[in-house]
């Protein structure tokens, strides 16, 4: 059996299980290997916070956006940390369950300091220098510190609520963003978070920028099947195959433009990879992707910057 029906398997005993979220995180780390800090992922997530930076800035018409929102941000705060590096003053981080924790914070942490040293950061982030030596400050006093403390250093406050209820103000936060979360939402569930985002994003000077990882999450973990593999799948197999703790829900870059067309956010901005045709005509492709245009299959991840300046509440049109 291939690696990754073990794994799918795996996660959808999980998925029916109390705490469910907390065993994943403890079958990535042992059995898996998916969850340490590696160098790759940290300097991704730098990537994707120096790009939000720099469309708000393009856009916003300021230097640093003062209230900052990220959804699904995992097991390790790369991006929020960032937006606290260049001066950020509340910097909001929501999901549905508490996934960070000292270890990994400090960890995350260290992972900043390091690349500093390495002359590495700066590439990604112009942090404050007040800022940075407040990292260092809270290193260098871990063990006295309480994970509570150290986020109020940070200016880093969890919503652990539903984002498509959010307990924050209307037009309260200038830069609304993800990092390859929204494949793992369905659409029935975000495009009412979205309409939360509408809400609570500033109308006079706001931006919302997304990272998508269309591709199949799976082949990230067994190199045997590519990106495409799950698109083979009717969506009756699929929800057979699919669990509640790494979802993914198969939509393309034109499921998304859809989406947001729908809820009249505008799509300012949008950059994308073109991903791989000979890989993709190696899959033979469930019905529903047949209408498809092949190009756009194809594309596997994107990027897409909405300028939230005087967009009005109402909604075109959503199923």
């Amino acid at each position: 059996m291939k690696k990754w029906k073990q794994k799918a398997i795996v996660q959808k005993i999980i998925s029916y299980l109390p705490l469910s979220h907390k065993i994943n995180y403890f079958f990535q780390k042992y059995v898996t290997k998916g969850v340490y800090l590696s160098d790759a992922y940290f300097f991704d997530r730098l990537g994707h916070a120096s790009d939000h930076i720099n469309s708000y800035q393009k856009y916003a018409g300021n230097t640093i956006p003062k209230t900052t929102l990220e959804i699904g941000t995992g097991w390790y705060p790369i991006v929020p940390i960032s937006f606290f590096l260049i001066g950020a003053d509340k910097i909001y981080s929501v999901d549905i369950s508490f996934l960070t924790s000292k270890e990994r914070l400090k960890n995350t942490l260290e992972k900043f300091v390091e690349s500093d040293q390495k002359q590495q950061l700066k590439k990604y982030v112009s942090y404050v220098p007040e800022r940075f030596q407040i990292l260092n400050d809270i290193l260098a006093h871990y063990n006295q510190l309480s994970l509570e403390d150290i986020l109020h250093r940070l200016h880093i406050t969890y919503l652990i609520e539903d984002a498509r209820k959010l307990s924050l103000s209307d037009n309260s936060i200038d830069l609304v963003n993800s990092n390859n979360t929204f494949e793992h939402i369905y659409p029935s569930i975000l495009i009412p978070i979205l309409i939360e985002f509408k809400r609570v994003v500033n109308k006079k000077e706001g931006v919302m920028s997304h990272f998508i990882d269309m591709s199949d999450h799976f082949a990230h973990f067994d190199k045997s099947i590519n990106i495409y593999n799950f698109l083979q799948f009717s969506d009756r197999q699929w929800e057979y195959i699919d669990n509640t703790i790494q979802p993914q829900n198969r939509n393309r870059m034109c499921d998304y433009k859809n989406i947001f067309s729908d809820l009249n956010i505008p799509i300012t901005e949008s950059s994308y990879r073109e991903g791989n045709l000979n890989e993709l005509k190696t899959i033979s492709l469930a019905d529903k992707y047949l209408d498809y245009p092949l190009e756009e299959i194809a594309i596997s991840h994107c990027h897409l910057i909405s300028v939230m300046k005087n967009v009005p509440d109402e909604i075109i049109s959503h199923n």
